[in-house]
Order: C-alpha cells, then sequence, then structure tokens
C-alpha cells in the first residue's frame, strides 16, 4: 500500500471515530500490544512450541505468553494445534490472517530499528531540556 494510499485510510477511520466507537478496537489494542506484536514476529519463521516461544520473546513471563496466545487465537490470528501425544503437544503457528498482519507489523519494527538512533538522540534531548528547565 502505497503512503498516500495509507494515510488517506487513516484519515478515513479517523473521520468516522473507528478508533472511539469500533468493535475492533480491542482487538486492535491487543495485537499492537508489546508482546503480540513480539509473539506474532516471532512466528513468522514457522511453528512453534510453547516454550519455544517462551524463550525466542525474552521478558514474557509464561501467564502473559499465555494470555496472549489465547487472544491471538481468538482473534483469529494464531492457531493452536493440538498433537495427540502424552503429554498433548500444542504447537502454535500464524494462521493466514495473522501472516497478512505479521507484514504491517514487522515493518513497524523494522521502521524503529532504521530510525532507533533518532528516536534515542530525541529522548536525550527531550530529557536534558526537561532537567533544566
Amino acid at each position: 500500500m502505497a503512503e498516500t494510499e495509507q494515510v488517506a485510510t487513516a484519515s478515513r477511520l479517523l473521520t468516522h471515530d473507528t478508533f472511539d466507537k469500533c468493535p475492533l478496537r480491542p482487538i486492535m489494542d491487543q495485537t499492537t500490544s508489546r508482546w503480540a506484536t513480539l509473539i506474532i514476529s516471532a512466528l513468522i519463521g514457522g511453528p512453534h512450541r510453547f516454550a519455544q516461544l517462551h524463550a525466542r520473546v525474552g521478558g514474557i513471563s509464561q501467564k502473559m505468553l499465555s494470555q496472549n496466545l489465547k487472544a491471538l487465537a481468538r482473534s483469529g490470528l494464531v492457531a493452536r494445534d493440538v498433537a495427540p501425544t502424552n503429554p498433548p503437544q500444542v504447537t502454535y503457528s500464524l494462521t493466514e490472517l495473522g501472516v497478512s498482519l505479521a507484514g504491517p507489523l514487522t515493518g513497524l519494527i523494522g521502521w524503529f530499528g532504521r530510525h532507533g538512533d533518532e528516536l534515542l538522540a530525541a529522548q536525550q534531548q527531550y530529557d536534558s531540556q526537561s532537567a533544566d528547565g
């Protein structure tokens, strides 16, 4: 999607109060949280078991990982496959819908990577000005 098309889409959504009254807002909030973004990014490389995801997404608790996986599965973005073994082996993967979201999310992560130095410099400048005033 071209940048001008993205701006037009965002303007149209804002005009109709999409971000205030839209029933999709809870899903948008969930899928753009820091943990969900990292989980989706981790699953781009292919299916993962719970322990693999826990190790890959540094800093996330098992409880938070479980909650996010359930929310992402509920939204149709992540598939939970249970193998009939003893104990059951659960594997998580992106659904087709999840794959279509992964592109824009990784684009956002890439943007942070490209502009990281600028963002950190801006924070340092702001903090030094705030300390002076």
